[in-house]
C-alpha cells in the first residue's frame, strides 16, 4: 500500500504541478520575436541614458508587455553605445507594445524631464531576430560570478547561410562548449535588408577577456573544428564566411542578465 500510494502521489505530481510551467517558463515560451537596439548616446550623455532607463524605460517597457532580456555597454565604448534585447510575442505585439509606451503619460514626463539640456539619444539601430533552431533558451539570466559578454556578428558568402547554421549546429555549438564558453542566444535577422539572406547573430559569455582568448585559441587549434571547418569550406567551395564581427561587452547595472 505504501508503495502503491508513493507512485500515485508521484503520478499526481507529475499530471499536475509539473505539467504547468511557472510564470518565467511561460513568458519564454510566449515571447519568441526578438529586437535588438542600439543606442549612440549624445556626446557626455550616457549616464544621463543609463539613468533614464534605470529609473523609467525599463519598468515601462514591462508594463506593455516587453520582455527585458539584457543590457550592455561595451568595453571598448568610444562611440558611447547602449545595447539591449527586447522580446515580444510576435512582430504585431511588438507593434502594439511600442505605440502604447511612446503614448504613455509616465514616459512623456521622464523623456522631457531628462531631456532638458537636449536629447540623450544620436541615433538608434533597431534589427528584428528570430531564434535559430540550435539556439539555447533565450531568457534573463544571473550568473554566479560576473560574465563578460561577447556579441559576434557573421556575415555569409552568397548562398552559403544554411551551410553556416549547418556548421554551428552540428559542430561549433559543441565545441564552443568544450573550450568553456557559454550560449546565451543564437539569432536570424527577419528582415532582408538587416541581413535575413547572409546573417547569423549571437552571443557567448565569458570568465573575462582573457578567458576568452584562451577559450577561443584552444578551439581554433581544436582538430575537430578544423576538420569541421575543411569539410564544410569543401563542400561550399570556399569560406562561408565575409566577415566577423566580434564586441566585448558589459552588462549594465540595471540589466535583468548578469
Amino acid at each position: 500500500m505504501k508503495v502503491a500510494s508513493l507512485f500515485s502521489a508521484v503520478l499526481l505530481m507529475l499530471l499536475t504541478g509539473c505539467s504547468q510551467p511557472d510564470d518565467e517558463q511561460a513568458k519564454a515560451d510566449e515571447n519568441n520575436f526578438y529586437e535588438l537596439r542600439v543606442y549612440d548616446a549624445e556626446p557626455g550623455k550616457l549616464d544621463d541614458l543609463n539613468a533614464r532607463f534605470r529609473d523609467h524605460t525599463v519598468p515601462l517597457f514591462e508594463k506593455h508587455n516587453m520582455e527585458n532580456i539584457g543590457y550592455w555597454i561595451p568595453i571598448q565604448n568610444t562611440e558611447n553605445r547602449l545595447y539591449y534585447i527586447l522580446a515580444y510575442p510576435s512582430r504585431e505585439a511588438r507593434e502594439a507594445s511600442w505605440e502604447a509606451f511612446h503614448s504613455d503619460p509616465d514616459w512623456i514626463e521622464a523623456k522631457e524631464a531628462s531631456e532638458v539640456d537636449g536629447s540623450l539619444v544620436a541615433s538608434v539601430q533597431s534589427i528584428y531576430l528570430n531564434a535559430t533552431d540550435y539556439s539555447p533558451e533565450i531568457s534573463p539570466s544571473i550568473a554566479e560570478n560576473p560574465r563578460t559578454f561577447e556579441l559576434r556578428t557573421y556575415t555569409a558568402t552568397p548562398g552559403n547561410l544554411d551551410r553556416l547554421h549547418a556548421r554551428f549546429r552540428d559542430h561549433t555549438i559543441d565545441l564552443f562548449s568544450k573550450h568553456g564558453m557559454e550560449h546565451f542566444g543564437y539569432w536570424s535577422p527577419v528582415d532582408a535588408d538587416k541581413g535575413a539572406d547572409d546573417t547569423l547573430i549571437y552571443f557567448i559569455t565569458h570568465n573575462g577577456p582573457e578567458s576568452r582568448d584562451a577559450s577561443f585559441d584552444a578551439f581554433r587549434k581544436d582538430p575537430e573544428w578544423t576538420a569541421a571547418a575543411d569539410a564544410s569550406e569543401e563542400d561550399a567551395g570556399g569560406s562561408l564566411t565575409i566577415s566577423v564581427d566580434p564586441i566585448m561587452m558589459v552588462p549594465t547595472d540595471y540589466s535583468p542578465t548578469q
